[in-house]
């Protein structure tokens, strides 16, 4: 009888730290509009992984024309941080109870403009094969500073991205997009599709 409850209780135990795992891991997000077609469907359901972008925080001094700046904010990223290409979901900055999806055009240290609906990533033309419909928007050119990423949706004449609510701040990041697993036809691994520079 005591060899059944500890069998029991270490299976408890382990399904328990399998939950916890998860949770911390890994969080489900269902696409809203359409801001994100045709990569991205009204209804789907994603799993965003959480764990690949954790980063861990530091202070550091910085020394800029013999002036030293200290507390500046850095991230270590133990797996990598995010990328360009990367589809994020990501907390709205003015309103953290609402998730975006987004896709990553920017990164710390670029410089993103658009000239009628084609994005230049530092001077250089961002060739996006993710794109179904491009539009005629232009955007000044914007820094992304260091802790910042800078993101547009993929269907840019439906989209509140960056060009409206700024860079993207590190701590906003929810995770990447990882899985779609509903509706059934859409069932696949969701990649970085990156742009090429040229």
């Amino acid at each position: 009888m005591r060899g059944f409850l500890f069998e029991s209780l270490e299976t408890v135990l382990l399904a328990l730290a399998v939950f916890l795992i998860l949770q911390a891991s890994v969080q489900n997000f269902r696409v809203e509009g359409i801001s994100m077609d045709p990569t991205l469907t009204h209804g789907q359901y994603l799993l965003v992984n959480k764990l690949v972008y954790e980063p861990i925080p530091f202070q550091s001094e910085e020394t800029v024309n013999g002036q030293v700046t200290p507390n500046i904010r850095r991230w270590i990223f133990p797996f990598h941080p995010p990328e360009q290409g990367d589809v994020i979901v990501f907390h709205e900055p003015t309103d953290p109870t609402r998730d975006f999806v987004k896709r990553i055009i920017g990164v710390p240290g670029n410089t993103v403009e658009m000239k009628f609906g084609v994005v230049y990533v530092n001077g250089n033309l961002l060739e996006e094969p993710y794109l179904g419909k491009r539009d005629t928007s232009n955007l000044a050119p914007v820094f992304v500073q260091p802790g910042f990423y800078f993101v547009l949706g993929d269907n840019r004449s439906a989209s509140y991205d960056s060009r409206g609510l700024g860079p993207i701040p590190q701590e906003n990041i929810v995770g990447k997009a990882w899985f779609s697993y509903w509706p059934l036809p859409s069932i696949e691994t969701l990649s970085a599709v990156l742009g090429f520079l040229r």
